[in-house]
């Protein structure tokens, strides 16, 4: 058994928590809603997974990065965090350019920056 790919997993998305909760983009903005938005995106592509397999799109493979245990046939331990660092990673990007275009925005309302 191997973790390599579980234990990135689980950094990166640490990492991207950080940034979130730092710029109170999305669990740092509302946490209540935002859980929910993860719990929906997390039902809605283990669904779609679970479509995948259930046709034949959709299988586990030779992987030797993973821990090697199975929630399902052909769905390994690892896809639901893949998939909240996938929906989290979204909503960071999403809101974290929306921040800035709306900071963009305002200062180009107030008119020119003027340097003393």
């Amino acid at each position: 058994m191997n973790a390599i790919y579980l234990l990135c997993l689980l950094s990166a998305s640490v990492c991207v928590i950080a940034v979130d909760l730092r710029f109170r983009l999305f669990l740092g903005r509302s946490w209540r809603p935002a859980l929910l938005v993860l719990a929906a995106g997390l039902v809605f592509f283990l669904a779609w997974d679970l479509a995948g397999i259930g046709i034949g799109v959709f299988s586990r493979g030779d992987a030797p990065y993973l821990v090697g245990l199975m929630l399902a046939p052909e769905l390994p331990v690892e896809e639901p965090i893949f998939l909240l660092f996938l929906c989290e990673a979204t909503m960071v990007l999403v809101l974290g350019a929306q921040q800035i275009l709306g900071r963009r925005s305002a200062r180009g309302r107030s008119g020119p920056r003027r340097h003393r």
